[in-house]
């Protein structure tokens, strides 16, 4: 008697706790064969504007976790099969060599990823299989939430005070353990280099707030370090806006954004972290914290496409936005003339991360002080940050150029007052911009206000030393 066979396709849930389309797999067919697809669309594709749909960064991120993944299942006597392609039809000649009954896998909600899905459905139809779809991103199911999809609140207050005190969180699924593979044998695919993509391999940045490391084992160790191991997210609300350091904030942003970590499993963790050390203002904001992503996912759900659009999900288009690619690439290579946010933007484009902070000064900057489309500087993260959503990325992108969830109108950063509320010292600064270095605090954020003896006393000179800026700070000064 033939063993009834499942496809398990990974996708942004690389880990085995808590993955429900892998627990049903298992316990629904006899032998399951887990599948990861290196899309090349994704992987070589490219963006409307130009960029890199996956920056060398987030690549390397992903290969980690994928060779994690893997090196997990065969630790319970299974493996995983990897390919590049394009899912729907690797998947479809899989499922046609093994003849399974069904590809198992956590659904994605996003037009790209539709596509796809919607592709392979209609290929496996034709062979009389199906794809079974289950849930894996969020911290809450939909099915228990208060309101339809289509009536989430469009104030994230609102939809705080409807969830947090009224949906229990569901408990995390255990990893299994009982992984039977299918007894055909064939070739399970090498996994690829940054080569294989067109990206030289780099060791990182040694100025870099952590060494992220792709996967969920390092995805674990970092929930563990940051609960129990350093305490540290006994003062999460005081130091979130901190700029230098690996523990200032979570950073468990990366292994979410590829499903290493699931946010249940974290939610868990953190209360079992309050029963044993007591809660308080900080745990509870890092719970706040999974509650926005949520939010931006079922925002992502209820408005589709139009999150993604130049009006955002209000339809408004400000006709002062240009797409001057002379500023926006300034902006990119942190060459503003602006010190915090060309130090945010060098770290950005060097490592992948950027503080939280300092995400929303740079993406006002863009769109309000140099009234650049937003698009752009939204294509520019989805290629180059390690923690890249689609969701939470346009999201909050829609937030900030005042097309979104915002109750405030024309929400704008002072970016001077920010830099010295966040940077008084200017360390941030000095160690992205070791050009400024000898800059006194008083002067590090306003370099083109330096007068002629104090540009000769520093040997700091405009347009020489250092880029002549942009916006003079004096707009923020009054």
């Amino acid at each position: 008697m033939s063993k009834k066979t499942a496809i398990v396709w990974f996708r942004q849930d690389l880990r085995l706790h808590d993955n429900e389309a892998l627990t049903e797999a298992i316990r629904e067919s006899d032998a399951v064969l887990p599948v990861y697809v290196f899309d090349e669309r994704v992987f070589s594709g490219k963006t409307h504007f130009g960029f890199s749909k996956t920056g060398p960064h987030r690549l390397k991120f992903i290969i980690e976790s994928v060779a994690d993944l893997r090196r997990q299942l065969k630790e319970k006597g299974a493996d995983l099969v990897i390919r590049v392609g394009k899912p729907e039809e690797v998947l479809f000649d899989l499922a046609r060599q093994t003849a399974s009954f069904a590809v198992y896998c956590n659904r994605e909600r996003t037009s790209e990823e539709l596509k796809v899905q919607d592709a392979l459905e209609k290929n496996l139809w034709s062979i009389g299989q199906e794809i079974r779809y289950w849930r894996g991103k969020m911290l809450y199911y939909t099915s228990d939430l208060p309101f339809p999809v289509s009536q989430t609140p469009d104030v994230f207050t609102q939809f705080r005070k409807e969830v947090e005190k009224f949906v229990r969180v569901r408990e995390p699924l255990p990893v299994p353990t009982d992984l039977q593979l299918p007894l055909i044998t064939f070739d399970k695919g090498k996994l690829p280099e940054l080569a294989d993509f067109g990206w030289e391999n780099h060791s990182g940045d040694s100025r870099a707030a952590l060494a992220f490391e792709g996967g969920e084992t390092a995805g674990l160790a970092r929930l563990k370090h940051y609960l129990w191991n350093s305490n540290k997210v006994k003062t999460y609300k005081q130091t979130r806006n901190e700029l230098l350091g690996a523990d200032y904030s979570s950073k468990f942003s990366p292994w979410l954004a590829q499903g290493c970590l699931s946010p249940k499993q974290i939610y868990y963790e953190l209360k079992q972290y309050e029963a044993a050390r007591g809660g308080n203002e900080s745990t509870y904001w890092l719970f706040f914290e999974l509650l926005w992503r949520d939010y931006f996912r079922l925002i992502g759900k209820k408005y589709g496409n139009r999150i993604f659009l130049k009006g955002g999900i209000q339809g408004v288009i400000n006709r002062s936005w240009s797409e001057d690619r002379e500023k926006l690439f300034a902006w990119i290579l942190g060459e503003t003339g602006i010190p915090f946010i060309d130090a945010n933007m060098r770290e950005l484009r060097e490592t992948g991360f950027m503080s939280n902070r300092g995400r929303q000064n740079v993406a006002s900057f863009l769109v309000k002080d140099l009234k650049v489309n937003w698009q752009m500087g939204a294509e520019y993260f989805e290629s180059t940050l390690i923690d890249y959503d689609p969701c939470s990325n346009y999201g909050n992108w829609n937030y900030v150029a005042g097309i979104g969830n915002d109750p405030r109108e024309n929400r704008y950063f002072n970016i001077l007052s920010q830099a010295r509320r966040y940077d008084p010292e200017g360390a941030y600064v000095k160690h992205w911009l070791p050009e400024l270095a000898a800059l006194p605090p008083e002067l590090i954020h306003q370099p083109d206000q330096l007068s002629k003896s104090q540009q000769e006393r520093w040997q700091i000179t405009p347009g020489r030393d250092y880029p002549k800026a942009m916006v003079s700070t004096r707009k923020w000064a009054s």
